[in-house]
């Protein structure tokens, strides 16, 4: 009998076989990770930087939806609807209203670090894996020592928010517009929030602690990754701070206002409608928990209603970057005329179609309208204050977010009244877009020799 015959390196059949089912095995993984790097490298992004930044951002919002999984479960779902209500008040009142008044500092402090944005970054992963840590001994629990490091972990990501996005116009390729490079980021933090939410939801069955754990592990590959960003983010040659403050005609450092009006009105349009998108999270939840969707369950109506929003605010990324740069004003006036339209019908005739509708709207709206707005600025404000002026509008971006949660909190849990005080906050963003749209020709012609 003639035996079996070895391959060059002395390997027999059983070896090669083994072999052979593990590049099976592997094959899935790797294909896929192949497949990312070459959609976020694509047109230059790989050269640029940017791919790093949209895998980085990946990261932040499944690290994100980790740490929102495990507070949920404890804050929210884990008692009866009127102790919850409780408790997310408390919650309001320990993270978010301290936060209203961390949130403009955060700004100014780092136009101070212009050298050290990878590092902030990463500081702001890393902060957020050890309070992950922390909280995994009360989130079971639900003791009053959970809420001062859920504020930790709102500032941070806030923090790294402001950061990620005065990065992104140090990292932009040859002929690439910044609404396309910042709708690229933002999907990709949706997608990996769509893709980390059900493995945290598993997590969450083996133990309440263990969504914790994993948003730890992906934050410190997050702090590590965060310094593979290129050198060039952390130089600021040139650049100088932004204000958000009235026309200063002394000083020679111009302000938002000094540069544009239309981009002073689109941040404000853009603020209502983040204060909208507050509002609906925290009204809905309580309203859809004590009156859900016909038929469904409350857990059901609530995953109805997000899965509209986020399909409409990864709708709105792929739009906005399809439309580039094109009349970023009026595009802004049209969605939030749009939304206040969806809204008022919401409010005339109420129902679980109309809340989707409203939520799906509002996400393909507001997605539309930040990327206008980022579009605005690249336009008309100068470089030297470019980068400086996104830290300050994200910020401003965030506290709006944070009042309009509050406001949903302290409402009535009555349908129609919710929708109506949705309608008036979208109609005071859609008066400043219009203003915004109106003053567009007298302020594009003469921005340039204002700030000369």
């Amino acid at each position: 009998m003639t035996p079996a015959r070895s391959s060059r390196d002395g390997s027999g059949p059983a070896r090669r076989a083994g072999r052979a089912v593990g590049r099976a095995l592997r094959l899935p993984v790797t294909g896929a990770a192949r497949g990312i790097r070459r959609a976020t490298h694509a047109h230059g992004a790989g050269e640029s930087g940017l791919g790093k930044l949209i895998e980085l951002h990946a990261v932040n919002g499944a690290g994100d939806v980790m740490i929102t999984v495990a507070l949920a479960s404890t804050v929210f779902f884990s008692v009866p609807t009127d102790e919850a209500r409780g408790r997310v008040a408390l919650y309001l009142a320990i993270t978010m209203a301290p936060f209203t008044v961390l949130a403009p500092v955060i700004g100014p402090l780092l136009d101070r670090l212009p050298h050290g944005r990878r590092a902030a970054m990463a500081g702001a992963m890393l902060t957020r894996a050890v309070l992950a840590v922390t909280m995994s001994g009360a989130v079971a629990t639900g003791g009053i020592e959970l809420y001062p490091a859920a504020l930790g972990v709102l500032v941070a990501s806030k923090a790294y928010g402001v950061v990620r996005s005065a990065v992104v116009p140090r990292l932009l390729p040859p002929n690439f517009s910044l609404v396309k490079a910042n709708s690229r980021v933002t999907l990709a933090g949706l997608l990996a929030t769509a893709a980390a939410a059900p493995v945290a939801a598993g997590l969450h069955a083996i133990g309440p602690e263990w969504p914790l754990y994993g948003a730890c592990a992906i934050f410190l590959g997050g702090t590590v990754a965060a310094f593979t960003l290129p050198p060039k983010v952390d130089e600021a040659k040139g650049e100088r701070r932004a204000r958000l403050s009235t026309h200063e005609p002394h000083s020679k450092k111009p302000g938002l206002r000094t540069v544009s009006r239309p981009v002073l009105c689109g941040l404000l349009a853009n603020a209502a409608m983040r204060a909208l998108s507050g509002f609906l999270i925290f009204f809905l939840a309580f309203l859809l928990r004590e009156h859900p969707l016909a038929g469904q369950s409350a857990a059901v109506s609530l995953g109805i209603v997000g899965v509209a929003a986020g399909v409409g605010n990864a709708g709105g990324t792929a739009v906005g970057a399809w439309l580039r740069a094109r009349a970023p004003e009026g595009i802004i006036a049209a969605v939030l005329a749009v939304t206040l339209g969806v809204a008022i019908l919401a409010a005339a005739f109420f129902s679980g179609l109309f809340m989707a509708v409203l939520t799906a709207t509002a996400g393909f709206c507001q997605a539309l309208a930040k990327l206008s707005l980022d579009a605005m600025i690249q336009r008309d404000v100068p470089e030297a204050v470019r980068t400086s002026a996104f830290a300050r509008s994200e910020t401003l971006l965030q506290v709006a977010w944070v009042l309009g949660g509050a406001i949903g909190i302290a409402l009535p849990l009555n349908g129609v009244l919710g929708m109506a005080v949705a309608a008036a906050i979208v109609a005071a963003g859609t008066t400043m877009a219009l203003r915004g749209l109106l003053s567009t020709p007298h302020h594009r012609g003469t921005t340039r020799a204002r700030v000369a």
